[in-house]
């Protein structure tokens, strides 16, 4: 094949396209240079890994077919350890704003079961006192009132001596006797109330006579009264306290042993007086 021979003006064209070819391949190559020299960073390397400033196995162009690059290459290229790296790569912590996750406030949930109470406190101040409070609505009315009280006195003015077996003493003065619980026919005080009771007996003995008398709670004695025969006449006293109930009786009798017994009295003055009285209700 047969060329022409280029004119001056065609070969300065070519020379200059030629450098000016050259110059921007130049220009290119200063650019990628470092790329291809320490590759383009994807991470920040982490802290305390240095690489070497030159990668084994020389450049490559960007061009190159993969296949191209053999398993030795590419092992010196891109080595199993990223600590020959030039950079640090960065620690990637992922970040999740919570509060543009919060929802709305739900609702309250039930109560739980309560504890168990804890140790007692102390005392406080006695607080200020309060208003009064309005007047309360009247009550049913009540039972009806019971006596809660029972006395007697009685007296005798007749002198009195004893039959073969006992003998009541009759009385025939009353001192007090508001309710009638003494029956002055029988001579026997008769409890209204269950409670204790007081008795109190008084008798002036007969000169030379025995004085044997007996304070009798129902049909047993109580207690007894004694003077022995003398040439002097004079007053003996006996007292007792007796738990009562309502019906019980009181009284007193005179009785005869082997001896004449006598209580003295007359019309004049009264020497011979009995008296008892409620101390205390049993219900109180």
């Amino acid at each position: 094949m047969d060329t022409q021979p280029l004119s001056p003006a065609q070969t300065t064209w070519m020379t200059k396209v030629t450098m000016g070819t050259a110059t921007l391949g130049l220009h290119w190559a200063v650019l990628l240079l470092p790329l291809m020299v320490f590759g383009v960073p994807t991470e920040e390397p982490t802290s305390g890994e240095a690489v070497a400033s030159n990668l084994p196995g020389g450049c490559r162009w960007c061009c190159d077919p993969e296949d191209s690059l053999t398993p030795a290459d590419a092992a010196d290229v891109f080595p199993a350890s990223l600590s020959g790296l030039p950079y640090v790569l960065p620690e990637v912590r992922p970040y999740i704003n919570i509060t543009i996750l919060k929802g709305d406030k739900g609702d309250r949930g039930p109560l739980g079961i309560p504890g168990k109470p804890g140790k007692e406190g102390p005392r406080g101040d006695r607080g200020p006192q309060g208003t009064k409070g309005a007047k309360g609505q009247a009550g049913s009315p009540g039972g009806p009132c019971q006596t809660r009280f029972s006395a007697f006195s009685v007296g005798r003015k007749t002198a009195l001596h004893s039959s073969e077996d006992f003998q009541p003493l009759i009385f025939d003065t009353v001192f007090v006797n508001p309710d009638g619980h003494f029956d002055m026919a029988a001579g026997h005080f008769v409890a209204p109330l269950r409670g204790l009771y007081f008795f109190s007996l008084n008798v002036h003995s007969w000169n030379f006579k025995e004085t044997y008398v007996h304070v009798v709670h129902n049909d047993e004695a109580a207690v007894i009264l004694y003077a022995q025969p003398s040439g002097r006449s004079i007053m003996q006293s006996q007292s007792v306290m007796l738990a009562l109930a309502p019906g019980h009786r009181v009284w007193v009798r005179l009785f005869r042993r082997e001896r004449e017994n006598a209580v003295y009295s007359d019309d004049v003055d009264t020497y011979i007086t009995f008296s008892g009285h409620l101390i205390k209700p049993e219900d109180d």
